[in-house]
Order: structure tokens, then C-alpha cells, then sequence
């Protein structure tokens, strides 16, 4: 959307350095809104630690993910877990997941950027091992639960990686670098799926653990990796209050909400797709190899089109790209209700996939439109005579924690969608229900869009 009239980002300082913090690769002095420093050392160094930030967090999205594969080799008469028990071994990561991200954002200001993804990636080795050791025809149904609640800490690392990664880019460029950061990682799902997919296609169903065997050394490698190339940043580290002071602003939970349309719908389309397939469509897919086919195309398509939603909402404003998007969800949301009515496959599986596009540009536009929110406050702050210094230092501060908050918030929308999926096929033994939920949900993020960051008489600068 068009931005009214407001200083130059030139008012607006980077604070000076902190005194560094004992241990590991700091950078103190780092102005990424300076353009002689951002073309001279910045640039480098960030691309840098993108690289590594993407990779560690593409192998934790993939163990994030890992049940929505394996559930594909537990057949029910092997191991006696039904639809419903499936849905639920999907859930629980995710609802972990979600909650770690806050302690994971504010990891990265109390440990740095770098130190925390090692112990990040070092940590996914927890429920790698685990889920081999346990996994087995016979093994109890409770501690499949408890080794699948364990891969949640994999959806951790999207929020210290998008954390870490917003305070190494100056703000023209963010929209773009969350985008990429993001949509790498995202990545991880469908890279996870196509894995289980070759392994259904040549070993068989009855070797789930070469999975784990690929992933354990990609685990090894994203740790020592970010040991050895990734940087710490000083002016990263967030005040002890900045969660408690982003709790108290509106925008925090506005912003957290759209996400749950965005992202909650991406992870939680991607955990869910191949046992709704299974399930409303079992005469088209009577082995899991046949539902492997396709539940790794949507996820990709939405992984690889994020960092797009960024450069868009960078070019044309977050604001308007995320108004449009709900608009199209809400559409393909439609598709999908529509395609189920008729029993139709083709249509089914092509409204899911628009379904997943979508979701993957709007994770991008939605991300985009945190740090420039506060970043449009702070121009305001010092167009009213602020202090510029501080003015910077809230931004920032703001910025990193929404960005935790908004994800771990987003991704419990993974988990509501599993719930709703798991209800509507208990209750009706179709995803009916469910796509209606869905339909009214983006409905009512079009109207929120609009209202808080479209409306002429509620405009907050360039968001």
C-alpha cells in the first residue's frame, strides 16, 4: 500500500554497539542500515549465516515433520492404531513445536545467533535416536506418543532462525531474506516426504528407520556447520521485558492471528494430506505408496514460492499481498469443500495444492509486515522529535519478539487444523466440516487485513 510522506531511514541510527558477551564468535559493530557498511562487509556476512540458518532449519522442519511420514508405515492391522490415533501422533509435534518457539526466539538474544543453532541442531538427535530405537510391529501405542511429542522440538528452530536472521538484514531487504530463510526450511516437509516416498518405493514399508539413517548425519552436519561459519550479533540481544512489553501491543496478536491462517494452514495441510487422502479417498490410495506420490507436491510448491510472498510484500506492501492471499485461500478453501461434494480427485487434490501455494506466499507477506510495522512506528516516534537511538532499539527489540510470538502462535493453527481433520472424520468420516471451518476462517483474516492495515481511516504507515 501506498506510504504517506515519513523521514528517511537515514533518521534512524543503529544503536551503537554492546559490550560483548563472553564466549564464541561475536560481531559487535553491525549496521546493516548503513549502505557503505552493508556493501563493504554486511552483505557477506550475512549471506553467510542465511546459508547456515536455512540449512539447519530445512533438517529441523524435516524432523518436525517425520510422523507425517511414518504414519504412512504403520498399517493398522500391523500395529492396530486407526485414523484417528494417526491424526493424533501428527498432532502432539506439532503442538510442541509451537510451544518451544518462544523459549527458541529468546534463546537466540540470550546465547546468540550462532551458539544457539548448534544446541538447535545438536537437540534433533534427541528424537531421531529415539523414534529408531522404539519403532517396531508391537511396540505401546503411549510411547509412540510420547517419541512423536519429542519431534516437535524440530519446529523450534524456525523461530531462533527467523529471529537471528531478521537482525543481520536491514529492512528493505527483510521481506526477501525471511522469505528465503523460511521458505529453505519449509522446504524440509516435502524433502522429508519425498525421502519416505523412496524409501516406500525400494525398501518397503517395513524399513521406517533408513529415514532416521539419512537424517542423522544431515543433523551432525547442520551443528558442526553453524559451529564452524555461522556469527554471533551483539545488537541482537533483546531486553529480559521485550516479551512481557510485545504481549501488551495489539499488533503482536493481530499479527499472530493472520498467521495462524498462513503458516498454521501450511504446516498443518502438510502433516494432515496424506491420511486425509487415505481416509476420504481409500478405494484411489489402498497403499501408502500411492498417497506418497502426492503429499510431498504441495508442500514444495509452498515452500519454494515463500520467499516470492516476501519480495512481493517488499515491492507492493505486506498489507496488500496478505489481504489478496486470504481472498484466494478462502477461494481454494472452496475448491477443495466443492471437489470433496463431488468425490472428485482431480479437483481435490488441485484445490489442496492451490491451498498450499497460497499459504507458502502469504507466510512470506505476513513475515514481512512485523519488522515494518515497528519499523514505521519508530519513523513516526522520530518525526514527533523521539529519541532516533531508541526509537531503533524498540524496533528491533519489537520486531524479534512478535516474530517469536506470531510463530509459535502459528503453528498451534497446525495443530487446530489436525484437530479439526481429526473431528470432522470422526464424526462425519468426511473433511466436510472442516473445510468449512477453514472457509470461514480465511473469511474473517481478509476482514481483520483489511480493517487494521487497509481501511484509509486505520492505515499504519508502510506495512
Amino acid at each position: 500500500m501506498a506510504a504517506p510522506t515519513r523521514p528517511t531511514d537515514a533518521a534512524l541510527p543503529t544503536a551503537p554497539p554492546t559490550a560483548p558477551p563472553r564466549g564464541g564468535r561475536w560481531i559487535d559493530d553491525w549496521r546493516p542500515e548503513d549502505p557503505q557498511f552493508w556493501e563493504s562487509t554486511g552483505t557477506r556476512v550475512a549471506r553467510r549465516n542465511l546459508f547456515f540458518s536455512v540449512f539447519s532449519e530445512h533438517v529441523g522442519f524435516s524432523i518436525w515433520s517425520l510422523w507425517s511420514v511414518l504414519v504412512l508405515f504403520l498399517p493398522e492391522p500391523v500395529f492396530g492404531i486407526d485414523p484417528a490415533g494417526k491424526f493424533l501422533l501428527t498432532t502432539l509435534p506439532t503442538a510442541l513445536g509451537a510451544f518451544v518457539r518462544l523459549p527458541y526466539t529468546f534463546a537466540v538474544a540470550r546465547f546468540g545467533g550462532r551458539n544457539w543453532t548448534i544446541v538447535s541442531a545438536a537437540l534433533l538427535l534427541v528424537p531421531t535416536i529415539a523414534t529408531a530405537v522404539v519403532l517396531e510391529p508391537g511396540v505401546d501405542y503411549s510411547t509412540l506418543l510420547v517419541v512423536s511429542c519429542l519431534a516437535g522440538v524440530g519446529g523450534g528452530n524456525f523461530a531462533s532462525s527467523m529471529a537471528n536472521i531478521n537482525a543481520f538484514y536491514p529492512d528493505r531487504l527483510k521481506g526477501w531474506a525471511l522469505g528465503l530463510n523460511a521458505g529453505g526450511g519449509n522446504l524440509g516437509v516435502p524433502v522429508i516426504q519425498l525421502v519416505g516416498l523412496l524409501v516406500l518405493a525400494t525398501a518397503g514399508a517395513e524399513h521406517p528407520r533408513i529415514i532416521l539413517a539419512v537424517y542423522v548425519p544431515l543433523i551432525v552436519a547442520a551443528a558442526v556447520g553453524a559451529a564452524l561459519v555461522m556469527d554471533n550479533l551483539s545488537t541482537a540481544r533483546n531486553q529480559p521485558r521485550a516479551m512481557r512489553e510485545a504481549t501488551r501491543e495489539p499488533h503482536t496478536w493481530i499479527m499472530s492471528f493472520l498467521y495462524i491462517g498462513t503458516f498454521g494452514s501450511f504446516i498443518g495441510f502438510g502433516f494432515a494430506f496424506g491420511q486425509v487422502l487415505q481416509v476420504q479417498f481409500a478405494a484411489d490410495f489402498t497403499t501408502p505408496l500411492s498417497a506418497a506420490h502426492l503429499t510431498w507436491l504441495g508442500p514444495l510448491l509452498g515452500s519454494l514460492i515463500r520467499p516470492l510472498g516476501g519480495s512481493l510484500a517488499d515491492r507492493f506492501g505486506g498489507a496488500r499481498i496478505t489481504f489478496w492471499n486470504f481472498v484466494a485461500m478462502a477461494l481454494g478453501a472452496g475448491v477443495v469443500w466443492t471437489a470433496s461434494q463431488r468425490g472428485s480427485l482431480p479437483l481435490f487434490v488441485v484445490g489442496f495444492v492451490l491451498l498450499f501455494v497460497l499459504s507458502g506466499l502469504g507466510n512470506g507477506s505476513t513475515y514481512k509486515m512485523i519488522p515494518a510495522i515497528f519499523r514505521s512506528q519508530a519513523l513516526q516516534t522520530v518525526a514527533a522529535g523521539g529519541d532516533p537511538v531508541a526509537a531503533e532499539r524498540r524496533a528491533m527489540r519489537m520486531s524479534g519478539a512478535l516474530i517469536g510470538i506470531a510463530g509459535a502462535v502459528g503453528a498451534f493453527g497446525g495443530v487446530l487444523v489436525n484437530l479439526a481433520f481429526r473431528q470432522s472424520f470422526m464424526t462425519t468420516g468426511t473433511g466436510d466440516s472442516a473445510y468449512l471451518v477453514f472457509i470461514a476462517f480465511y473469511v474473517v483474516c481478509v476482514a481483520v487485513t483489511w480493517t487494521v492495515y487497509l481501511r484509509p481511516q486505520a492505515r499504519h504507515g508502510a506495512v
